[in-house]
């Protein structure tokens, strides 16, 4: 079974996101899904500890692919540059050691992570057209930057962890913008 997204978009209306919200379809055995993960490693998720929480929050979507047998694929951008920290492959368990090594630091290039996650999810396109590939981002939306969604991504997940005293909404604008789903970083570790 997989989420059935205009359904549960209909469900969910003007209201938060609850669980009762969702619908469910079956799901073509042999087509599978790939969950790219995009992560926002700028400086200003070093404040308040957001990196860490994004990392906590990654671990746990990845035990939840690893659990539902999908493929998963990590991006990880920061200071000028994009870098693809783990090519699309099936999930596996993963620990805290192999993700504390990512770090932070310098500005917020959002524009270039998409166009790296969005090229990864054209040649997973190629490679397995039937497969479902929702695209995540984890940011705390401090970019001024609005790319454009990603084509070739089936559903978005725009995970906000901002924090800070003033509230720029950005990851909200980026969701609605994609016609993706808004996520607050904190529900989804409860």
């Amino acid at each position: 079974m997989r989420i059935h997204w205009t359904q549960t978009l209909a469900a969910k209306g003007s209201q938060p996101f609850a669980p009762s919200h969702l619908r469910w379809r079956a799901q073509q055995a042999h087509a599978g899904v790939l969950h790219c993960f995009v992560l926002d490693c700028s400086a200003s998720m070093l404040h308040g500890r957001q990196l860490a929480l994004a990392k906590g929050v990654l671990l746990r979507l990845l035990q939840r692919a690893y659990q539902a047998r999908a493929e998963v694929a990590l991006v990880c951008f920061a200071a000028g540059r994009a870098e693809v920290r783990l090519q699309p492959a099936r999930a596996r368990p993963w620990s805290e050691a192999w993700i504390r090594p990512i770090a932070g630091g310098g500005g917020t290039p959002l524009s270039l992570g998409m166009a790296r996650a969005g090229q990864l999810l054209a040649h997973a396109a190629r490679r397995r057209p039937a497969q479902q590939r929702w695209l995540w981002l984890l940011s705390d939306g401090r970019s001024t930057e609005q790319p454009p969604r990603p084509p070739w991504a089936d559903a978005v997940m725009v995970v906000d962890f901002e924090r800070q005293a003033v509230a720029l909404g950005r990851c909200r604008q980026l969701a609605r913008g994609w016609e993706g789903e808004y996520l607050v970083a904190d529900a989804l570790m409860g």
